[in-house]
């Protein structure tokens, strides 16, 4: 059996790896929270690894046979530390849920009142929806965007928070457009006697390449996924005040994990070399390029864009004017091989099955090469669709002219297995 390829030992499997691959090659992926992992990334990640339990930390395992387990912990907490310049960090996280559930977990009690911003406003299921364990097991208060500038206004955010006094605040989203100075958040923090958490499971790859402020001097846990701007494998970490190391430590591991998935923290530690290197700053800085470029040609285009535009790698599209649904335009846009996921918008009157908004970003196409021309293609692509979506044939030419845009920016050639 190790003598065999994927196609021999599994065909149905390998006919749906091969079938993955062609639609990625064959689809221009705006979601802001997918891209493309380096084939240096994916080969570590189907590595040795795999094959060995390591529950407990370097130099404390409850197995033996750890020595190369624990080098290539320590390796990638080495590379983390100096790369964000953080005093503790925990690699073991296999989501950012379980992150922010370990941040809970580690500085607050069940019951404790969680400040946070809300799901509709562009928060995160953790952070205290009431479907969540964040909301079944804390007490959640949420913060929003001001109505009218659709961005988070400090003065407003104060005002709950001098109301609730939570034990925690909880700043970072999934939605939200534009730039966050994490200092004002700490004196907040102070002020009403909270711990400081930021989520920046969007952002950490601006973050690392310094294009976008970092929460690191100023929270007491930072938490964050690493596939999406920091490409690297499906996972997460933790980053914290040495204060806390030995609880969040502890809150992972016995508290929300047991084996540590070993091929995927050495995939983190090859991800986190790879965000070192001056080509990956580059690459986080055209993300800002590209992503500017996008909110320009929707909005040259009549789209109304949720605060106006983009500090950073994604925007949300309003689509109430366009006369479509949020759901039904993904799907649309889909058809003529453009994906993206539906998103609600602020104070949002759709529900968030169907919503009002799209939510695209510029992480993924940026990996394949793409730049600003693209980018303005590509939002012409998208509101042609949008607007002609009974045209069969004004669609076909939009599908072909998406195929044309995927063939000059090729991504993988194989499989690899």
């Amino acid at each position: 059996m190790f003598g065999k390829s994927l196609s021999e030992i599994d065909p149905e499997m390998h006919h749906i790896l091969s079938s993955e691959l062609q639609r990625q090659q064959q689809t221009l992926m705006l979601i802001p929270s997918e891209n493309y992992a380096s084939p240096a990334v994916m080969c570590v990640q189907g590595s040795i690894m795999t094959n060995k339990y390591a529950e407990g930390y370097p130099g404390a395992r409850y197995y033996n046979g750890c020595a190369w387990m624990d080098a290539a912990e320590s390796l990638g907490v080495e590379r983390a530390k100096r790369l964000f310049q953080a005093e503790h960090v925990n690699l073991q996280p296999h989501t950012g849920s379980q992150a922010n559930m370990a941040a809970y977990y580690a500085l607050i009690e069940p019951g404790d009142t969680i400040l946070a911003m809300s799901l509709q406003h562009g928060g995160h299921l953790t952070h205290g929806k009431d479907l969540n364990f964040s909301g079944r097991f804390y007490e959640a208060v949420f913060y929003g965007v001001n109505r009218e500038s659709e961005r988070i206004e400090m003065d407003e955010v104060r005002q709950i928070a001098l109301q609730c006094r939570p034990r925690i605040i909880v700043v970072g989203a999934s939605a939200y457009p534009r730039t966050i100075d994490f200092e004002p958040w700490r004196a907040l923090a102070d002020e009403v006697g909270a711990y400081l958490m930021a989520d920046i499971a969007h952002i950490v790859g601006l973050v690392a390449a310094n294009a976008h402020p970092s929460p690191v001097p100023w929270s007491d846990v930072v938490t964050t996924t690493t596939h999406k701007t920091l490409r690297g494998p499906r996972g997460a970490l933790i980053l914290a005040k040495e204060q806390h190391g030995k609880a969040l430590d502890r809150a992972v591991f016995p508290g929300v994990q047991a084996g540590p998935l070993m091929h995927i923290i050495a995939a983190k530690t090859v991800a986190l070399a790879e965000a070192m290197t001056e080509s990956f700053r580059e690459y986080q800085r055209r993300i800002l390029e590209n992503a500017r470029a996008l909110a320009q040609s929707f909005l040259d285009r009549g789209v109304r864009l949720v605060s106006g535009g983009t500090d950073n790698h994604l925007m949300i599209l309003d689509l109430s004017r366009e006369g479509i649904s949020g759901k039904d335009a993904a799907d649309l846009l889909e058809r003529v091989h453009i994906v993206v996921n539906k998103n609600c918008i602020p104070f949002d009157s759709c529900s968030p099955h169907v919503t009002s908004g799209i939510r695209p970003g510029t992480p993924a196409l940026t990996t394949r090469g793409m730049g600003v021309a693209e980018m303005e293609e590509v939002g012409d692509c998208v509101c042609r669709a949008l607007r002609n979506r009974d045209d069969f044939k004004e669609l076909e030419r939009v599908r072909a002219r998406v195929g044309e845009l995927c063939s000059a920016f090729p991504i993988y050639e194989g499989l690899g297995c």
